[in-house]
């Protein structure tokens, strides 16, 4: 079998040949490079409408991570926050005996223990008094009752009474059912529910 022998010109042009021909491509300008290229990738400033989906993505997050009282019915609502009474002996807890702690149902805020609950036969449940701190007092809109609130979260309790004689404290917390909620002796309390100011 004969060899070949090719001369140096022929073995160049032989080299340089898929270089030019077979990629089919010519150097890229700057121009083509500015075309192909994605604008936003520029030294540009995004526009506030490519940068609204980002803002309202981010906003929601922020917003997920707020805290937020218990969610209440429009019952609940009505007595705790726009200050609403239930009915007289309607409530679940006016005549309830167990042992435990009643605490806010819209913060989980701890109020009163049953050992403070006494039988008034006023239709509500009573307490001649609260938890230490737990409840906060004010005059009423109707300017001569006294309104007790949750002191964490200012939802409407009941109203507060004295010269009674009920107990030997005097006092009577007078409370609406739909404004507590029961957790039993022996039973770890919920967390409270404290809102950033």
């Amino acid at each position: 079998m004969k060899r070949r022998i090719f001369q140096l010109p022929t073995l160049l042009l032989l080299v340089m040949l898929p270089t030019a021909s077979f990629c089919g491509c010519q150097p890229a300008t700057s121009e083509a490079i500015v075309e192909n290229s994605n604008p936003t990738s520029l030294s540009k400033e995004p526009t506030s409408e490519e940068l609204l989906p980002t803002l309202r993505s981010k906003k929601m997050s922020q917003k997920s991570a707020f805290k937020t009282y218990n969610v209440l019915t429009t019952a609940e609502k009505r007595v705790i926050v726009d200050k609403g009474t239930e009915r007289a002996f309607t409530g679940e807890y006016t005549d309830w005996k167990l042992k435990g702690t009643f605490i806010c149902r819209q913060c989980n805020a701890p109020l009163y223990e049953t050992d403070s609950k006494f039988d008034s036969h006023c239709g509500w449940p009573s307490f001649d008094d609260e938890i230490e701190g737990s409840v906060e007092r004010h005059t009423d809109e109707d300017g001569y009752r006294v309104e007790i609130v949750c002191k964490n979260c200012q939802g409407h309790l009941g109203h507060v009474f004295s010269g009674e004689k009920f107990t030997v404290k005097d006092t009577r917390h007078c409370v609406n059912s739909i404004s507590i909620k029961f957790v039993p002796e022996g039973e770890p309390l919920p967390e409270v529910i404290v809102l950033d100011q």
